[in-house]
């Protein structure tokens, strides 16, 4: 055919096809869709000779510059189609996200007696994903086999590809190794695959075996492989991945810098993240700024971490909704409320309040300020709640102890077709516990893997014997230790010692301390727990025994120390603490606090001192602890009607509990005391938990 042309483009002479593919293939490059419309436009007037040759590129012009369906009438008008038009076409499709049309293309070409080329079954195969039809592509899997493709490093890469991210890893790594040859994209995507099915460990080996088989590393190889680091708080290997990067100049890749900030965060190395974080100004975003974040809350180093989201801000950054969630989760461990609450208000005025990692951390967050009220009304505002969301709730439930209201909610859950999970059982159970649904919290347990499918673990395993334990049904929680087809796990015995301690039960105390002890011998807690058993019985020789091996072996009981929120600052006391500039009006409000509650009928139980000394010693020491100080502090600083918000970091003891009860009822106060089980409200001389935790 002659492809000589008699019309002029941009004032130069169109001589042939060859001339004109060039210059349409430019446009396709550099996506100059108006240019190649005028190409196209002046084609057609000049009628220029019709040929698959142009069309083809025409395709794959349009495809590229975004505009899909200008491919597609070209493609309707064409008429004769080869293989490279059918291509373009499915390829076209898939890359501009429109994957039924592209099953349906490769169809039709199929239909037309067409074979496909690897690339139509790579973008087949990645229509496969998007769609979450595995089914369809295990089909392309045996149809690449038939047609001897599937072996080509193109299919067999996107291969494994969309089985690791059906979470199918045993087929991804089938077709990965049968592959006989293999680029850096399919070794990285093979790492990639594994770190994000929670095989961080498999992940890096299979980074060594590609340095070992000489592959060349790229940023994405070492992001990839920094990322299965970071899941393993693997420093160590993290650091030579450093080395590596630093080798190989690409410190300088945002990327990778942010990789490497993740993963010095996570390993919770701050030193070595801020400092990655800080060497290059330009390679600072919100994704490394996050981490950082993320690092400074999980260590406990708040202010550090306020601190940096607002430079953040006063530097234009925008905060994302990762940035929000680690920010809303510090208030939560710090039982921040006045914080929280600023948070959720720039989380409003953003619009992240509809994100589901935002919203069920703003559940939990209020939570655990001792809001729950404010974290139903959060929950309800959601249109449609994540499994995270709603075992974000059940744990608000359990923790103040709202046993029936954790049963509805999951009614609800699992009626709104949401599949619980491990997480689920664990907060339905502690509910149980804390609530003294001994019948239901059973009923729950056994219903796991009867009518969930799910096969408990150890955590549910102890959720029973504390649920068994605080109702005082020792003799069944043994039997049902003895009948588990695991081990009971240190909390197991720890739960199991603190009901003998509470219910008097000695015999059973030693054996539960004693196998604590065998699997934590450092763990302190067991020996005061077991002391106090036999000091409630007044055995105070054995009380000395188990003293003196503390000592020997430099054991130092933690101290306890509440802490209370007055002012934007943080006050806390320990037991008998004359630390605090107002000390004096403290105890002279302790001392009128006493009065007033005895006057109102408060006994101290002295016998919940595990000390040999007389009485009037014993109720000095009750009357000097920490969450009593914390909240006559609390009184006399903070506005009157205001709630009090107090928190401790061991058990609230018995006659504390008695006397905070007695205390709301005389002041008309609000008081919530959080300890490291769980929270109590105090109100009109009452306790939401109804003296049973």
């Amino acid at each position: 055919m002659n492809f000589q042309a008699v019309c002029r483009f941009g004032g130069h002479m169109l001589q042939d096809a060859t001339t004109l593919a060039q210059t349409i293939q430019t446009y396709a490059r550099t996506k100059q869709l108006n240019r190649g419309k005028e190409l196209h436009a002046q084609l057609l007037r000049t009628e220029y000779p019709p040929c698959i040759f142009l069309a083809n590129h025409l395709l794959n012009m349009y495809s590229k510059c975004g505009e899909v369906d200008y491919a597609l009438k070209v493609f309707d008008k064409m008429p004769q189609r080869n293989l490279v038009s059918w291509t373009a076409m499915i390829t076209g499709f898939s890359q501009n996200r429109r994957f039924s049309e592209t099953l349906k293309t490769f169809s039709q070409m199929r239909g037309a007696g067409e074979n496909p080329t690897q690339f139509a079954f790579a973008s087949v195969i990645r229509a496969c994903v998007f769609l979450g039809s595995i089914e369809i592509g295990r089909q392309m899997h045996s149809l690449a086999l038939k047609l001897g493709l599937a072996f080509e490093l193109f299919v067999g890469s996107n291969l494994a590809d969309m089985y690791w991210k059906f979470r199918l890893m045993a087929d991804a790594c089938k077709v990965f190794e049968e592959m006989p040859c293999k680029d850096a994209v399919s070794w990285t995507s093979m790492i990639d695959g594994y770190a994000k099915n929670g095989d961080s460990e498999e992940a890096l080996l299979t980074y060594k075996r590609m340095v070992n088989d000489g592959i060349v590393i790229d940023q994405h190889v070492l992001c990839s492989a920094l990322n299965a680091c970071s899941a393993l708080k693997a420093c160590k290997f993290g650091k030579c991945l450093h080395s590596t990067v630093l080798k190989l100049g690409l410190q300088v890749e945002v990327s990778v810098g942010n990789a490497l900030t993740d993963m010095y965060s996570k390993a919770g190395d701050m030193e070595s993240a801020s400092n990655v974080f800080w060497i290059d100004s330009d390679g600072r975003n919100i994704v490394s700024c996050t981490s950082l974040i993320n690092g400074f809350v999980e260590m406990d180093e708040i202010d550090k971490a306020f601190s940096l989201f607002v430079d953040l801000q006063r530097q234009g950054v925008e905060p994302n909704e990762f940035t929000f969630s680690s920010l809303i989760k510090a208030c939560a461990n710090q039982a921040a409320p006045d914080q929280g609450i600023q948070l959720h208000a720039q989380v409003v005025k953003v619009n992240f309040d509809r994100d589901p990692f935002v919203y069920s951390v703003l559940v939990d967050m209020y939570g655990k300020c001792g809001l729950h009220d404010h974290s139903i009304q959060v929950f309800d505002e959601i249109e449609n709640p994540t499994e995270v969301a709603w075992n974000s709730l059940l744990s608000v439930f359990a923790l103040h102890g709202l046993g029936k209201e954790a049963l509805e909610t999951f009614t609800k859950m699992v009626n709104r077709g949401v599949k619980p999970n491990a997480i689920t059982f664990v907060s339905l159970l502690t509910g149980c516990s804390h609530a003294g649904l001994v019948k239901e919290g059973l009923n729950y347990f056994h219903s796991m893997e009867k009518r969930y499918g799910m096969v408990p673990r150890e955590e549910h395993y102890s959720c029973v014997i504390d649920l068994l334990g605080r109702a005082g049904r020792l003799k069944e929680a043994e039997e049902f230790i003895n009948n588990m087809p695991i081990q009971p796990n240190a909390f197991g015995w720890c739960s199991f010692l603190g009901a003998c301690r509470i219910h008097g039960d000695q015999e059973r105390g030693k054996l539960a301390a004693a196998k604590l002890m065998q699997l934590e011998p450092e763990n302190i807690g067991a020996r005061v727990l077991l002391s106090n058993i036999y000091a409630k019985e007044q055995q105070w020789e054995d009380v000395r025994s188990v003293r003196k091996k503390m000592r020997d072996g430099r054991m130092k009981k933690l101290p306890g120390y509440s802490w209370v929120d007055v002012g934007n600052k943080t006050h806390t006391f320990g037991a008998e603490d004359w630390s605090h500039p107002l000390m004096k009006e403290i105890y002279e409000k302790l001392d009128a606090l006493l009065d007033q509650i005895k006057e109102a009928g408060y006994v101290p139980q002295t016998d919940s001192i595990p000390h040999e000394m007389d009485e009037s010693s014993k109720e000095k020491l009750l009357h000097h602890h920490s969450e009593r100080i914390a909240i006559a502090f609390a009184l006399i600083s903070m506005p009157a009607g205001k709630q009090i918000i107090v928190k401790k970091n061991l058990r609230v003891c018995l006659d504390c509990h008695s006397a905070i009860k007695y205390i709301s009822k005389v002041v008309g106060r609000k008081i919530i005391v959080r300890d490291n089980n769980r929270f109590h409200h105090f109100a009109d001389g009452l306790c939401s938990c109804g003296d049973y935790w």
